[in-house]
């Protein structure tokens, strides 16, 4: 016999395989979420939907404008170690230079400090937890997450994704 004890546990159990196969719908997932709190924000650079999928990648829109995140060491910009400056893909807006890029061990090119008002940051409270999220203060693009993990002077770590940027070397 089912009792209400393992209707409850039975549902929450589907709800979570659901989560986890991907078939909720689209209100329900991260980049809507995220998408809502871009809404209440302008930015200088802006172009349609259409626009911005003609001049990205597949996989550069789904990262900068649905909050996407590359595979850990896919990117070529992890092994980038010349002097220049990384600079979002989506507007060409310079956002942190080689001398603060260090290597953080985690996959993605890391900084501990973005070029003077480059970047804005925003919480994050998707997957059950709170981060910072990291965007393009020009565009919007969503470009990683900031943490407290990093090394001096500043302690932190900002885990960016390489496919939201380009490399200018000098």
């Amino acid at each position: 016999m089912f009792s209400r004890r393992h209707f409850l546990l039975a549902g929450g159990g589907l709800g979570v395989a659901a989560v986890v196969a991907g078939v909720l719908p689209k209100f329900a997932t991260t980049s809507a979420l995220l998408s809502e709190a871009n809404a209440e924000e302008v930015f200088e650079v802006t172009h349609s939907d259409s626009e911005w999928r003609s001049k990205l990648s597949a996989e550069q829109y789904e990262i900068l404008r649905e909050e996407g995140t590359e595979r850990a060491y896919s990117s070529a910009l992890n092994d980038e170690h010349r002097e220049g400056t990384f600079a979002c893909a989506g507007c060409e807006l310079a956002l942190f230079s080689s001398a603060t890029k260090f290597e953080s061990h985690t996959g993605w090119p890391s900084f501990w400090a973005p070029l003077d008002k480059a970047v804005a940051t925003r919480q994050d409270r998707t997957f059950g937890m709170l981060r910072e999220e990291v965007h393009c203060r020009r565009c919007g693009g969503h470009l990683g997450h900031v943490f407290d993990d990093g090394p001096k002077p500043t302690g932190l770590r900002y885990c960016m994704n390489g496919l939201a940027m380009t490399f200018q070397p000098v």
